[in-house]
């Protein structure tokens, strides 16, 4: 796991972020059926105004109960029209938002395959996790609060503005002149508000990070003693965050203050001004009424848009981050972000040629070959690899610790950059997915929660039981329990069990022809004499089957399956 931080998000700096509408197009949908709801909405308010004013004049002016049944009756309707309304702006939300929460994390997935294992290596996993789990739940708020009220905003107060100045220019013109206020101080809090909840969700991702890190290491810690240290730590960060939410709060609860304190002087304005010129006989109780009845609608929205802001802060900063890593992909490659359509002729290409060894000459089998290839680890370049690995043979990969051994096998599998020359059949391996031709198992096996059949099977759309329990027993684990329950991380198993199921699962996807190259680095570092000598047994009937197998071992056992043996040395430092 890594702590790279690539520091805050750029924002767009906009109510709306267009890149939305970009990666997750069940958002458009949605902003045209909120405009449909947000128009309807407002003519409500303001029938509801009309109805509420001829209402109340009529009862002033002595009208008889029977008269004023039809206009009761078209008030009452309206008032349920409105709770449709709002039910159906609800509605309509958290659908949109279960849609684009699925979109956006599609993407996410597809932007990550797309930029490799070596972008990956240099982020933070916990980091991405948090943002693609609670970070785009938070878009439920912005979606079903933040953005219907944008719409609503932007649709009401333009309307209800006009029907005032329409009815009394004098009121209207006062709304005008004070309605500014509002979005001055949403901008001012909204930057304010923007800068702490983004420095929470940097606390946030922070404790995740160190939390699984803690998790993943305890074992160790435990060992040297230093657990309590470890959990002062998160102790420490999860103070911080516990400061960084209550500020957050308290910015919310100061900006709910100073809106609702501008609207309610503004409202006050408009009030006085109606009151007086109802005194000197300038204005109609009927028009005064309902351009008053009109003012805190025509507020209502700009108010409501501020405080919904908060409420959706967190969701805004999620997206910030998705964004990114999409851009980033799509900065790499215009076409960086696969569609579904696209990945099974990928697949197909692919192993057409890697499949079609029998039909092809000998200079054209799918031969593995490096030329002079160099492997990137941070700053320095690792001394360079060459050899030909084909169908059928056991390349066995030596060397003293730090000469890149581990290196070479990342390099193959994309999560680390090289120079050189790397071809399969002779296509660049840099061209081509990993996951279509490379059956890999790391020194870390890497077991997720579920069952050891599960765990064997991983990626398979269509798992084969008894080819599950073919990959266990070539890798020397067919006394484990195919539906055995793992916990996180592989919990339950001893360190050797665990290798085991690791290279089980490499063979597996061997064995479903899905990869005709198998690399396992150490796969018996864990294993006693017995036990080794029967895995190595069944890694060479692999390679005499037409497996090309390449194998990373400290143990001089391995040379005894080995075709070919490659020497790495590490690189001299210089002084």
């Amino acid at each position: 796991m890594n702590d790279t931080d690539d520091g805050p998000p750029r924002t767009s700096g906009k109510p709306v972020d267009p890149r939305l509408l970009r990666y997750a197009s069940a958002s458009r949908g949605f902003f045209v059926a909120i405009g449909a709801i947000a128009v309807a909405q407002t003519a409500v308010i303001i029938a509801f105004a009309w109805l509420l004013t001829r209402a109340v004049t009529a009862a002033i002016e002595g009208m008889p109960l029977p008269e004023l049944a039809p206009t009761l009756g078209g008030l009452a309707a309206v008032v349920a029209l409105r709770a449709g309304l709002l039910w159906a702006r609800e509605a309509v939300a958290s659908r949109a938002a279960a849609r684009v929460q699925s979109q956006l994390r599609a993407a996410l997935i597809g932007a990550v395959g797309a930029l490799g294992s070596e972008w990956l290596g240099s982020r933070n996993s916990a980091q991405l996790a948090v943002t693609a789990g609670r970070g785009l739940d938070a878009l439920e708020a912005y979606f079903g609060r933040y953005l219907p009220q944008l719409v609503q905003t932007v649709v009401a107060t333009p309307l209800i503005l006009a029907v005032m100045w329409w009815q009394d220019w004098i009121s209207g013109l006062t709304v005008l002149l004070t309605l500014p206020l509002i979005p001055v101080f949403m901008v001012l809090i909204g930057l304010a508000t923007r800068t702490v909840q983004q420095r929470q969700w940097r606390t946030l991702q922070r404790l995740a990070a160190r939390f699984a890190d803690t998790v993943q290491g305890l074992s160790t810690l435990r060992v040297f003693g230093r657990q309590h240290r470890a959990a002062a730590s998160i102790e420490r960060v999860t103070e911080e965050y516990r400061h960084e939410t209550m500020r957050v709060l308290r910015v919310s609860f100061l900006s709910g203050f100073a809106l609702e304190f501008l609207a309610s002087i503004s409202v006050a304005i408009v009030a006085v001004s109606i009151g007086f010129r109802l005194i000197e006989g300038s204005l109609t109780l009927a028009v005064g009424l309902f351009v008053l009845l009109l003012a805190p609608e025509a507020y209502l929205p700009l108010r409501q848009v501020g405080v919904q802001f908060h409420a959706a802060a967190e969701g805004v900063a999620a997206t910030d981050d998705v964004f990114a890593v999409l851009d980033a992909a799509r900065r790499q490659s215009p076409s960086a972000l696969p569609s579904r359509q696209d990945t099974p002729s990928l697949h197909s290409s692919v192993r057409r040629v890697l499949t079609s060894d029998a039909d092809q000459g000998e200079g054209q089998r799918a031969d593995l070959v490096l030329r002079g290839v160099r492997v990137q680890r941070g700053e320095r370049m690792l001394s360079p690899v060459g050899f030909a690995a084909g169908p059928g043979t056991v390349t066995l990969v030596e060397g003293p610790s730090g000469a890149g051994k581990s290196s070479l096998f990342a390099a193959l599998r994309g999560a680390a950059p090289f120079e050189g020359d790397a071809a399969l059949a002779g296509i660049d391996v840099r061209s081509l997915r990993s996951a279509d031709w490379l059956a890999w198992a790391g020194q870390r096996p890497g077991l997720l929660t579920g069952t050891i059949a599960d765990n064997v099977a991983l990626g398979d759309p269509a798992p084969q039981p008894a080819l599950v329990r073919t990959a266990l027993d070539a890798a020397c684990a067919g006394g484990l329990d195919p539906d055995l329950e793992l916990g996180v991380q592989g919990a339950g198993l001893s360190g050797g069990q665990a290798q085991r199921v690791a290279v089980a699962r490499a063979l597996y996807r061997h064995l479903r022809s899905r990869a005709p190259v198998i690399a396992l680095d150490e796969p018996s570092s864990a294993l006693d004499p017995a036990t080794e000598a029967k895995l190595w047994r069944h890694v060479r009937e692999l390679a005499d089957a037409g497996a090309t197998v390449l194998l990373i071992s400290h143990r001089t056992s391995a040379r005894e399956i080995a075709d070919q043996v490659v020497r790495l040395e590490p690189v001299e430092v210089p002084a």
